[in-house]
């Protein structure tokens, strides 16, 4: 979708000033809202694109204002109650007014390092050939989804070169969607700096971003 979530090539929005001993969370909730929306997670009620796309759902001027997980407890909140896992009231409230429901996966406490540290890979077998090669032209498909995406605005529309074949993976997109994890072709596309960015572009640069088949026709 078009929301504030995508600012890449955007003006406006001011320098950004990266804290070098900045800590991994700033409060005790930071990290209370992390765990549970791992734990949530775990659950199997909701795959990470589904995850991602209620974030992203955060009214434009709200999500500008406020910080990176303030946008993970919105997205947990509107993920729990589309699910009816909670109520209204009990959000806004912190307290629990209805009996919780059973899960039928839930993740204890000894479990957590190894699950972490095993991951979730969105890599899936390969089905027939790609159809595009390293160091064919494409172009980016021009299209503005009113759900999740993955393919920026600043690259719609423009012309690439397919940097690298990455293999066959999950599609967000649809993911996020229906479920439907549609596997396909991922590549790494390379944009030169003046494709993206006109005559003004700095010489010689360029950015290369990993796009799905689905986003990419041939030139």
């Amino acid at each position: 979708m078009n929301g504030a979530h995508d600012l890449g090539g955007g003006h406006g929005h001011g320098p950004i000033a990266p804290d070098p001993n900045e800590p991994v969370f700033h409060d005790e909730w930071e990290r209370r809202c992390f765990a549970i929306t791992l734990a949530m997670g775990f659950t199997g009620q909701w795959n990470i694109d589904q995850a991602r796309f209620a974030r992203e759902s955060m009214r434009p001027g709200r999500y500008l204002e406020t910080s990176y997980y303030q946008h993970w407890l919105h997205g947990l909140e509107v993920l729990l109650l589309e699910r009816n896992l909670v109520t209204q009231s009990e959000v806004e409230t912190g307290k629990a007014k209805e009996p919780p429901q059973k899960l039928s996966r839930t993740l204890r406490a000894e479990e957590v390092a190894p699950a972490l540290k095993k991951g979730g890979s969105a890599r899936r077998n390969r089905v027939g050939e790609g159809r595009f090669k390293t160091g064919d032209i494409v172009i980016t498909k021009n299209i503005n989804p009113v759900s999740h995406t993955r393919l920026p605005r600043y690259v719609r529309g423009r012309r690439g070169r397919i940097d690298r074949v990455h293999g066959v993976f999950v599609f967000p997109d649809s993911n996020a969607a229906t479920s439907d994890e549609k596997p396909q072709w991922l590549y790494a596309v390379r944009f030169e700096g003046q494709e993206l960015w006109g005559t003004e572009a700095e010489p010689n640069s360029c950015t290369i971003v990993d796009l799905w088949d689905d986003y990419l026709e041939p030139a």
